[in-house]
């Protein structure tokens, strides 16, 4: 709903001054206030049941059964390379420096650092791959911990995307949008579902510093045109994980207690005369900033946890804002209930130097993201958490720019990339869809990135067509007009 103020033009003198929103506020009871309150209603809004109070989302539960009760995102911005992680194509070894022939290509388009290259040649990994656990899935030698839990994996090779650049793609496939102002994923769920714990945020974003190709934007996890109180909440690294958190020196606990008492009488004062739901927000964010004084602290106090725990995650599990310690804080959030924690680390965007890299990326990632798995496996959480791992699109099967025999680099390719998922209701030892011989396009079972996103929302109990939110005249949704449950994913 557009709830800009416009001045109303004609009218009484005493009324001309009066924003829409204050004259319908004192002049809308008896029979019309009444009809305007159902008119407003959250079920006329586009939701599929009456908001709940409180911590509770607007479905108030679940449209069926849920498989997972939460999710752990883990992010490789930048696109890491499908031929080099998941996806092994030998041809391209065999083939290695060649032309991309067009009856792969089919004229389909190129970004602008590579299109206008002479000659596309076919570049073959220089790490080799090998078959792991019952399920036999290929995996690159760049990744041994993640391969060693292969049977515990639902591996999509062919998810595909029309976002070819990455500002559009990660929007894509953080929002459902190349357009930026939707919601982002965590935020729907924060809407729909709510919270399972008052004193922590239902959406929180932990960032790994380092490299960065290419930036990340706070919309990512913002909230679009929904309340903002369902944005994700960045947890950074070191003693001070959230920002303007703590009190001012000098303020006690008691005397900050007063203050945002008094503060919320007025913030209700403002909500009765002006009715915005945004002040509603602001009252809420008021309060659980006062709760998460307590809560973030023992939240991301890892210093009680074993030995074994930091034998599992790896030594970068000790250093604050390091993507292991980021998995530790993930494992540690879920089981504080928090809904929704996305994770991102930088740095996938080889263009050249690939073979270096990638190595970096993978050693920093590999064991930490396969200790997450094998962490919530053994404490009984693995079943009810999905942890989703992958990028915003895949990269081509042939060299971007100079082509030598232990260096080169691969352009962005939305037309084919891997992801991998495990717990909360996939089918474990999986590995799904199918790319040609080049490993330039889907051949078997495509995964759209709405199909993708639909699949995720009903592992949570929802049905991605009925979580809507009306605005500016026209129902939204995550999967926007299309997109399917991929059913032979789900255990």
């Amino acid at each position: 709903m557009n709830t800009e103020a416009t001045p109303l033009c004609t009218g009484p003198a005493s009324v001309a001054g009066l924003s829409r929103r204050d004259f319908l506020n004192r002049f809308g009871m008896g029979l019309g206030g009444m009809a305007l309150t159902h008119l407003l209603s959250p079920v006329r809004l586009g939701a599929s049941a009456p908001a709940a109070v409180g911590e509770g989302g607007v479905l108030g539960a679940p449209h069926f059964a849920p498989k997972a009760k939460r999710i752990i995102y883990l992010f490789m911005a930048g696109g890491p390379s499908q031929l080099e992680t998941f996806d092994y194509k030998p041809l391209l070894n065999e083939r290695n420096g060649e032309d991309l022939p067009d009856s792969v290509r089919m004229g389909q388009r190129l970004t602008g650092m590579s299109g206008n290259q002479s000659v596309l040649p076919l570049a073959g990994s220089v790490y080799p791959f090998r078959q792991h656990g019952k399920s036999g899935a290929w995996v690159s030698d760049l990744l041994p911990h993640t391969a060693g839990m292969v049977d515990d994996l639902c591996i999509v090779r062919s998810l595909y995307t029309e976002a070819i650049n990455h500002d559009p793609a990660i929007t894509f496939l953080q929002t459902g949008s190349q357009l930026s102002g939707r919601p982002s994923l965590g935020a729907w769920l924060s809407y729909g579902l709510g919270s399972d714990n008052e004193n922590l945020p239902s959406f929180v974003v932990l960032i790994t510093p380092g490299k960065v190709d290419q930036p990340l934007y706070s919309r990512l996890w913002g909230s679009g045109f929904l309340s903002s109180r369902y944005q994700g909440v960045q947890f950074r690294g070191g003693a001070d994980p959230v920002l303007y958190l703590n009190d001012p020196e000098g303020m006690s606990v008691k005397g900050r207690r007063l203050m945002l008492d008094r503060l919320r009488e007025l913030h209700e004062f403002q909500l009765e005369r002006s009715g915005d739901p945004e002040v509603e927000t602001r009252i809420a964010q008021y309060e659980m900033a006062f709760r998460m004084q307590t809560s973030v602290p023992e939240a991301v106090d890892v210093a009680g946890e074993p030995e074994s725990v930091y034998e599992l995650y790896g030594a970068d599990a000790r250093k604050p804002g390091t993507f292991a310690r980021n998995c530790l804080l993930a494992r540690r959030l879920a089981e504080r209930g928090v809904k929704f924690i996305q994770l991102y680390h930088q740095g996938w965007d080889q263009h050249g130097n690939l073979p270096k890299g990638i190595a970096v990326q993978c050693r920093e990632t590999d064991q930490a993201a396969a200790a997450l798995v094998r962490d919530l496996k053994q404490r009984g959480l693995l079943e009810d958490t999905l942890v989703v791992w992958g990028g915003e699109f895949g990269r081509t099967n042939y060299s971007q720019g100079k082509l030598t025999k232990d260096d080169y680099g691969r352009d962005h390719h939305p037309r084919c990339f891997s992801v991998w998922m495990a717990g909360g209701g996939v089918r474990p030892g999986l590995v799904f869809g199918q790319t040609c011989e080049f490993g330039y396009n889907v051949v078997q079972d495509p995964v759209h990135v709405h199909d993708f996103h639909a699949t995720l929302l009903h592992l949570l109990g929802i049905d991605h067509e009925r979580l809507t939110y009306k605005y500016q005249g026209r129902r939204f949704r995550l999967t926007d007009v299309h997109g399917r449950v991929i059913r032979p994913l789900l255990a």
